[in-house]
């Protein structure tokens, strides 16, 4: 599950992917969902996995600062990184976890993607309720 909320936790676009899909694929798409809202984020944060430079790049050019923390491997690239910002980012597994109360969130009882992201989505509507 791939998730983006904003700085309160509100989840602001969601979407599901096979678990041998790297996590790069679906952050465009879910960024211009996100981006659709009303209110430009400042900064994106990110885990590791979401350490890529075409995504960087792609932040930048709309004007938002990428917080996304380097891999080992990327050692040369190593940069300015800001470390406050960046723990910020529990938010976002906070989120998660307040959707993974739902059994069936949580246990992926599904077997299909699309049924799998209709539960996310009704657990979604839950906690906004």
């Amino acid at each position: 599950m791939h998730l983006i909320c904003d700085g309160a936790g509100t989840p602001l676009a969601v979407a599901v992917s096979p678990g041998q899909e790297h996590e790069t694929q679906r952050a465009i798409p879910l960024l211009e969902e996100a981006l659709s809202w009303p209110g430009q984020p400042a900064k994106v944060a990110g885990d590791k996995g979401y350490s890529a430079g075409w995504l960087r790049e792609w932040l930048v050019e709309r004007g938002i600062k990428p917080v996304i923390a380097h891999q080992k491997k990327e050692s040369g690239r190593r940069g300015r990184f800001d470390e406050r910002a960046y723990k910020r980012r529990n938010i976002v597994e906070r989120c998660v976890n307040s959707l993974k109360w739902f059994r069936r969130v949580a246990t992926r009882y599904e077997k299909l993607a699309t049924h799998y992201l209709g539960m996310v989505t009704l657990a979604i509507i839950f906690r906004l309720l």
